[in-house]
């Protein structure tokens, strides 16, 4: 088996060969056929999060070093433990790596992603990075036939991630918009499941002309440029008086304030982006306005079986994906750093 893995936080991943893990009872090895890119891989590497005010989230004590990065996984099923039930070897799926200690009161009611004692594929234990990687339970593994191979497995958290921050969002007016912040590969994920779980085309807005232009080529209403000083005062004339929802792709402090004013009184914003920094607002703000700030943190295994369906159902458009050996991990992740990537890198061992 080989793994590129963090041998140091920040320094590149290096190759390492060691022997297949084996599967027991409930485990099943997946041979990884592609396995996503994800911005969040980057500050698992750097091994801190940005708090903002020089404030940093230190993440380095939650693995063991060498460590397999990678948590959008696909790949064929080579063997099973001797207590797996309704996976068959050589089947080919997807692996839902939001994996919960299963004990907590959080787990029981289906809320394994939301867990305090995680045990995430790529987060905590090894992830994707590699020629195999071991799931805990079938139930974990997701049939994904009809859909694109690559593209599959990036539905695992970019697509989870969008589609579960949209759902967050409720009933639309027929005559509103929800605006997407931040155009990169979840972002443009979230611009797909908008236009197919409410009425009207979103709108989208991020410093990238690039990005805007395809958002525009890929179904959004409009797009917007932060950049331009006239952007936020062009959407609300466009919306009279701001939109009912906007979903933050980025996290930044200026995406963050460029979404919280562009919702109108009575609006909602859902923070889903990891770039980091801080956010204020004067809180008597919050009921003269009536808005609402909250977070959306990837999604359960229930979203992610609803979420499938729609995309084997031909209702979502793909997103760009590009194919690179996994030998290029290390360059993909500087990529996404410089903000280099459209759409979505998949690593091909």
């Amino acid at each position: 088996m080989k793994s590129e893995a963090i041998v140091d936080y920040g320094q590149p991943l290096k190759e390492i060969i060691s022997e297949t893990p084996q599967p027991k009872g409930t485990e099943v090895l997946l041979k990884v056929t592609h396995c996503g890119v994800c911005h969040s891989d980057v500050h698992l590497h750097d091994g801190y999060f940005d708090l903002g005010g020089g404030n940093k989230l230190d993440v380095r004590g939650g693995r063991k070093l060498p460590f397999t990065l990678g948590h959008e996984i696909e790949g064929e099923v080579i063997a099973i433990g001797e207590d797996v039930e309704g996976v068959t070897v050589g089947q080919r799926r997807v692996a839902f790596p939001w994996i919960g200690c299963g004990q907590c009161p959080t787990c029981k009611r289906g809320e394994e992603h939301l867990c305090n004692k995680p045990v995430n594929l790529g987060i905590q234990v090894a992830g994707g990075y590699a020629t195999h990687v071991i799931v805990p339970h079938p139930r974990y593994l997701i049939d994904y036939t009809g859909v694109p191979q690559g593209l599959a497995a990036t539905y695992m958290c970019s697509g989870l991630t969008a589609f579960s921050a949209m759902k967050k969002l409720g009933d639309i007016s027929p005559e509103e918009r929800v605006l997407v912040v931040g155009l990169g590969g979840v972002g443009m994920m979230g611009l797909q499941f908008a236009k197919a779980m409410f009425e009207n085309a979103p709108l989208g807005a991020d410093v990238d002309e690039q990005k805007l232009q395809s958002a525009k080529g890929t179904g959004a209403h409009e797009v917007y440029n932060p950049k331009d000083p006239e952007a936020l005062k062009k959407l609300l004339a466009d919306t009279n008086g701001g939109v009912p929802a906007a979903v933050d792709f980025v996290g930044s402090e200026a995406s963050l304030k460029f979404a919280t004013g562009a919702v109108r009184k009575g609006g909602q914003v859902v923070v889903v982006g990891l770039f980091g920094g801080g956010f204020s607002m004067p809180i008597p703000m919050f009921p003269m306005r009536a808005i609402s700030i909250g977070g959306s943190y990837v999604g359960s295994l229930a979203e992610t079986l609803e979420m499938m369906e729609l995309v084997k159902a031909g209702k979502i458009d793909p997103i760009p994906v590009q194919e690179r050996p996994l030998s290029e991990a290390s360059k993909t992740l500087d990529d996404l750093r410089a903000g280099h990537v459209l759409g979505r890198v998949v690593l091909k061992p």
